[in-house]
């Protein structure tokens, strides 16, 4: 995973918290952290247009087979 996809993956955690929270207690951390006024609520629709984005740029890892995923974290052994 390169580190665009890390970044992507944290803010589609952040994302996914966020909605948790609207159901389960129906409250918006984003709104609440950057919705205050006119210039944040801009800022809160950045933010959710990032994890929009985030959410498109991990489109790709649902198609990555485990072969895939295993050979990125190992390191090809040498025998000699």
């Amino acid at each position: 995973m390169n580190g665009l996809q890390r970044a992507a993956l944290a803010l589609t955690i952040i994302g996914a918290v966020n909605w948790g929270l609207i159901a389960l207690f129906q409250f918006d951390l984003v709104a609440a952290i950057f919705g205050g006024g006119e210039q944040s609520a801009a800022l809160a629709r950045i933010i959710y247009g990032l994890v929009g984005i985030s959410g498109l740029v991990l489109i790709p890892l649902l198609f990555k087979t485990d072969e895939a995923f295993s050979k990125q974290r190992e390191p090809e052994r040498v025998d000699g």
